[in-house]
């Protein structure tokens, strides 16, 4: 199948992400067959229980949930496209706005990037500016990759180092300026040079770090001082830390806007944009419109994965279990004393191995994993149905395949160890 897609796929698959060649390439499965709960098939049969991406974040409770599934076969079965508007927009929207009572209205997409994409839109039409200061990775878009137009590599520590703006226009050079998360201090040098055409002020509530004492407190005062827009991407932390956005518990500020995606619908495509009144009209000064994003299915999804997330206090099991498996890795990592560094917060977790070999010791890793049972990489992101018994199984794992990592290194003998190739180097994210 991989070599059927590379014929007719561009980049063999549609999410960086999902590529086998960032984990190892001739090992890693790449396809799925079923995915059910926690566990994965592959085409050729084999079971695995997934302890990597979770769909990249989005299937927060699990893969095919049964309530969240039930919902969507019920909408399916009345229809999900009509010459009328679905009901499910303005209930979603209103469910949107009580777990965010600072925000009054919501616009929807279905992907993130193109809810972050609008976004933008609203801001610089809503203020007449055009510059925008982010802080962290907020997709794939003309607005974002144009930092790196006419510049060495500005992106190189929010995205892929090196990362080619290649099809973006040119006219966009000096519209998007980085700073790092909690250097407040290069916030205000962006403010220093572009303060009175700042549109928008775009960051994540928070990445690999917590935010420091007053950092977003700063970043709320600067943005009331030059009238930009503070946009918070809640599309990776959303729904990681409360039933909404992450913002709502690690920030004692709201922001003017939120964009939601990933977890919202649990594997099903949908984004919200929230933002306040003012604000969110600014839509109708320009053009923002798609036939898809009136269809039934994601509003639906979204209002009961929302539902049942908060019934079940979803939130709180995420962090618990991310906890353990950060704990896991730290611990494993120490006994067979191979240096790791464990990032990222607690439901969406990862390591990296502190070694020249690092992308050998990756894919072995992926691949000692696989032969256990399990769909493992050097990431993790927590699901609702994981348990303590996968996590202890999954420890048990990590610990085997740690130590047959350090016993191949020792031998210096890992490349021939390998089934498949070494791992490219994929996202590496500073928030």
């Amino acid at each position: 199948m991989q070599d059927r897609a590379r014929k007719r796929i561009p980049g063999m698959t549609q999410l960086l992400s999902k590529r086998p060649d960032m984990f190892s390439l001739g090992v890693w499965p790449g396809y799925f067959s079923k995915a059910k709960g926690a566990e994965v098939w592959d085409l050729d049969g084999n079971k695995y229980v997934d302890m990597s991406i979770a769909g990249i974040g989005a299937n927060v409770l699990g893969y095919a949930d049964p309530d969240v599934d039930a919902a969507v076969l019920e909408a399916v079965a009345n229809g999900t496209s009509c010459s009328l508007n679905c009901p499910e927009e303005v209930e979603l929207a209103e469910l949107l706005c009580e777990l965010h009572p600072w925000a009054d209205m919501v616009r929807y997409a279905r992907t993130g990037g193109e809810a972050m994409a609008i976004a933008v839109r609203i801001a610089r039409a809503h203020t007449g500016k055009d510059k925008i200061a982010f802080c962290g990775y907020h997709g794939w878009h003309d607005w974002y990759l144009s930092a790196n137009l006419g510049t060495e590599n500005a992106l190189g520590e929010h995205l892929i180092s090196g990362l080619n703006p290649a099809g973006v226009p040119k006219g966009l050079t000096g519209t998007a300026f980085p700073f790092r998360y909690n250097h407040l201090d290069e916030l205000q040098s962006i403010v220093s040079r572009h303060g009175k055409s700042l549109a928008a002020i775009v960051m994540e509530p928070l990445r690999n770090f917590e935010p420091e004492p007053g950092f977003v407190e700063s970043i709320r005062e600067i943005a009331d001082e030059t009238g930009a827009v503070l946009i918070m991407d809640e599309i990776s932390a959303g729904f990681r830390f409360t039933t909404g956005g992450a913002h709502l518990v690690k920030h004692t500020v709201s922001p003017d806007m939120a964009v939601f995606s990933k977890g919202l619908g649990n594997g099903y495509p949908i984004a919200a944009i929230i933002g306040k009144e003012d604000i969110m009209q600014s839509v109708q000064k320009t053009f923002i419109s798609s036939t898809y994003w009136t269809d039934r299915i994601g509003p639906v999804a979204a209002i009961a994965t929302i539902k049942k997330h908060k019934k079940l206090a979803a939130a709180e099991h995420l962090i618990s279990i991310g906890e353990k498996i950060q704990k896991g890795w730290a611990d494993a990592a120490k006994k067979h004393n191979r240096p790791i560094n464990v990032r990222g917060m607690k439901p969406m977790s990862h390591f990296n191995f502190e070694h020249e070999k690092a992308q050998a010791m990756k894919a072995y890793f992926i691949q000692l994993m696989l032969e256990q049972g399990f769909l493992a990489s050097n990431l993790f992101y927590a699901m609702y149905v994981h348990n303590d018994n996968h996590v202890q199984k999954y420890l048990a794992a990590v610990d085997k395949s740690f130590e047959e990592i350090a016993r191949s290194l020792d031998q210096n003998d890992i490349e021939d160890r390998l089934v498949g190739a070494p791992s490219i180097v994929g996202f590496k994210r500073i928030t």
